[in-house]
């Protein structure tokens, strides 16, 4: 178990690194033009790495068990602070998603997403063998799930409501859910979510888009088309870090959501193919961590907050590639930003501490029998 906190460490770290010198060497341009100063958004995220290191540390070492008894405060606090952000935030780009604090935008959902699913695995975990019964347990879960995916879907999110509940889903399923129940859910809400889509603007273009391009064989839009430059310009082995074009004001926001594209551009094929691989080697050792771990609140909060890293990254390569409509979902430790490196390092930290907790543990349970 030491040997996979380890792994999970190193590629956590790995991944962060490379992303400071990606966002250095994509954002340089804009940040002279914007800015008048070269280094401008590779400062602003420097300070967000150096907190999501410290936040990562704090929760490494704080015992996960203690959140059991303060899942539910932390979920209305979060249902909260949802509801003010969808009524008083300004909308940014057609959605109310962020919280200017002055020195940092936060962005609620990113929360709640690590909080919902902190809930989720402590009521299922109490909940046991009731989960298989529709009324007396599978409904109750249910009611987190629509207020929070709901409330991040109205702002309007769809990405990232799609992601919380896909997330959701994946626990009820881990914890012993029945396939029936699951289902029957599923399949009218992706119905409601096709509504909600087509009612929001924002949303709707974006999905119209993408449906126009497969029709005619057109771009999905210039972002998407950039990236396909610089991904194509990258060939095998890339151009070398610190030689993208693309990111001379060619691609938009290069060095967020479509930072994916400059690590291919600059690493080449072989570079995106890796980053992918660690991916799936960081979501592997959680699943490992999941089933050695103490109990099963240890194992469905590892399970849930790995498999939302994992859905995350790859949802971002297939927007950059042009597989999926486009969200404003980031690239897990590598893109630029503040709430989501910070909560994506927090998940790695409690992670470890069920790692470093389940050790302890067997290493009592030993000295005991010895």
């Amino acid at each position: 178990m030491n040997t996979l906190v380890k792994i999970l460490i190193v590629l956590v770290v790995a991944m962060i690194a490379l992303g400071t010198i990606l966002v250095l060497t994509a954002s340089g341009t804009y940040s002279l033009s914007k800015f008048n100063s070269l280094y401008f958004l590779f400062k602003s995220h420097l300070w967000k790495v150096v907190a999501a290191f410290i936040a990562m540390i704090i929760c490494a070492y704080f015992p996960y068990d203690k959140y059991r008894a303060h899942t539910k405060e932390l979920l209305f606090l979060i249902i909260a602070v949802l509801v003010l952000t969808f009524l008083f935030a300004p909308k940014v780009k057609g959605a109310s998603r962020w919280i200017d604090l002055g020195f940092f935008q936060f962005q609620p959902s990113e929360a709640a997403k690590v909080i919902l699913i902190m809930h989720l695995a402590f009521m299922l975990e109490k909940m046991g063998d009731d989960l298989l019964d529709f009324k007396k347990g599978f409904v109750y879960p249910l009611i987190w799930i629509g207020i929070v995916s709901g409330l991040v879907l109205i702002q309007p999110n769809v990405s990232t409501s799609l992601i919380i509940a896909i997330t959701s889903f994946a626990i009820l399923f881990a914890a012993g859910a029945r396939i029936k129940h699951i289902t029957a859910i599923v399949v009218p809400s992706m119905a409601v979510v096709g509504l909600v889509i087509m009612i929001f603007k924002h949303s709707r273009e974006r999905v119209v888009t993408f449906i126009q391009s497969l029709i005619n064989g057109g771009d999905i839009n210039i972002q998407v088309k950039q990236a396909k430059i610089a991904l194509g310009s990258g060939g095998i082995l890339g151009i070398g870090l610190g030689h993208s074009r693309q990111s001379d004001l060619f691609l938009p926001e290069s060095y967020g959501d479509f930072i994916f594209s400059i690590l291919g551009e600059e690493l080449g094929f072989i570079g995106t193919v890796t980053i992918l691989f660690l991916f799936l080697i960081l979501f592997f050792t959680c699943l490992v961590i999941a089933k050695k771990a103490q109990d099963k609140f240890g194992q469905l909060l590892v399970l849930g907050l790995g498999f939302n890293i994992i859905v995350s990254a790859f949802i971002n390569a297939c927007v950059v590639t042009g597989l999926i409509p486009t969200t404003g979902i980031t690239l897990p430790f590598i893109s630029f930003g503040g709430t989501s490196i910070i909560l994506f390092a927090v998940s790695i930290g409690i992670i470890v501490n069920v790692g470093r907790q389940t050790v302890k543990t067997t290493e009592l349970k030993i000295a005991q029998v010895g």
